[in-house]
């Protein structure tokens, strides 16, 4: 590598190089690489053992870790591959997804004449579940620029090669996002990251309250527009399934927290196909913590 990029372009650089790996090789570096990030990252480490204890509060301490070592090691593939999903040929990229479960959900809304709001959380590689809706829908997403502005050109360029429309985090995205349900296409949302306080309301995630967009009902409301939840499986070192999903009924609710309360229990069907694939690093209760250090009688509990 050489010494003198910058950190955004060493990061574009490696991408580059990792694009023309077998996924044999990429899953066997990230099989390398995960464990060196549960025992070295405290934050990744601990983060992701908060999230699934709460979660799934059966297992014991060596099942959770387990759990949490198997995670990171899929988190650390996705990463790894994104070199994959944005620069690789598409015949190659097309060529590894060996399956896709559910697609007559998505066909048959368009023939309905409805447009179709894909739910797609964080997991296995969402990466390359943009690289297909993009490939065989009209399909429009939001996009915020990453801190490191150095890699907002690689991203952008992985992201819409295959055609897809992307639009800022703003009422005028939100605007493009109507549009492209109006005129029966397909659009995406990410379901599991907090919003800003005053774009959501707290519902359950997994028997826990979390601040949850209420996006959604907004959009579906003045659309009539079908939701599924789309993943992109892992098949280490094989390719990948694509699984489209019924939503949960209540995301059609008109009342925000009935609908909230239906996406995360899509997310949650979706994450039962593999628990170890979700990115459990992500503080998804934070503002439940917020909301409980205004309480009076809070006595200090962290859940990170």
């Amino acid at each position: 590598m050489p010494l003198n990029l910058s950190r955004g372009r060493a990061i574009g650089w490696l991408w580059q190089r990792l694009a023309h790996w077998p996924l044999t090789r990429i899953w066997r570096l990230a099989s390398f690489i995960g464990p060196l990030v549960y025992r070295f990252s405290r934050r990744e480490r601990d983060v992701t053992l908060a999230n699934l204890g709460v979660v799934y509060p059966q297992l014991d301490g060596p099942q959770g870790a387990q759990l949490a070592r198997q995670s990171l090691r899929h988190s650390t593939a996705t990463m790894l591959e994104l070199g994959h999903a944005w620069m690789a040929p598409a015949a190659q990229v097309e060529a590894h997804i060996l399956a896709v479960h559910g697609r007559d959900k998505l066909d048959s809304a368009r023939e309905e004449g409805r447009g179709v709001i894909v739910l797609a959380p964080h997991f296995g590689n969402w990466e390359v579940l943009n690289f297909w809706l993009s490939s065989h829908f009209p399909f429009t997403a939001m996009y915020e620029p990453p801190k490191i502005a150095e890699l907002d050109p690689v991203i952008r360029q992985g992201r819409e090669r295959m055609g897809a429309l992307l639009v800022p985090t703003n009422p005028r995205g939100v605007a493009a996002l109507l549009k492209a349900l109006k005129r029966c296409e397909a659009i995406g949302i990410l379901p599991d990251q907090e919003p800003d306080w005053g774009s959501g309301v707290f519902a359950p995630f997994f028997q826990r309250d979390a601040y949850t967009a209420t996006l959604l009902p907004k959009l579906v409301m003045r659309t009539r527009a079908r939701v599924v939840t789309g993943v992109a499986k892992r098949l280490p070192g094989k390719g990948f399934e694509i699984h489209f999903l019924d939503a949960d009924e209540r995301v059609y609710s008109e009342d925000e927290v009935q609908s909230a309360t239906g996406v995360n229990a899509s997310v949650e069907a979706a994450i039962a196909l593999d628990p170890a694939q979700y990115q459990w690093e992500y503080k998804r209760y934070r503002k439940v913590v917020e909301e409980q250090q205004k309480r009076p009688d809070f006595r200090d509990f962290r859940l990170y």
